[in-house]
């Protein structure tokens, strides 16, 4: 019975990590867009919001290998409007 109350746990701890890493992600998803409208405004933005969640979602990442995500440039940005 104790295996089986361990391996509930650890299924209830996935579960949580991988809400806490979709809203996460939506939340990054946010952040960048935010920063695309500055940029395509001509505004000043910098990209410390995006990466300080970027930061957060690979560390759950990294401990419930779900995807890891790149940390984002201003010239990552500047090249994205660029290009549209």
């Amino acid at each position: 019975m104790a295996v089986h109350l361990q391996i509930a746990e650890q299924v209830k701890k996935h579960r949580q990590a991988q809400k806490d890493y979709l809203a996460l992600d939506a939340k990054r998803e946010r952040a960048i867009e935010t920063v695309v409208t500055l940029a395509k405004a001509g505004k000043p933005f910098d990209t410390v919001e995006i990466n300080r969640i970027t930061t957060e979602m690979n560390t759950i990442a990294s401990s419930f290998q779900f995807p890891m995500r790149k940390h984002v440039t201003v010239k990552m940005v500047k090249g994205y409007i660029s290009k549209q």
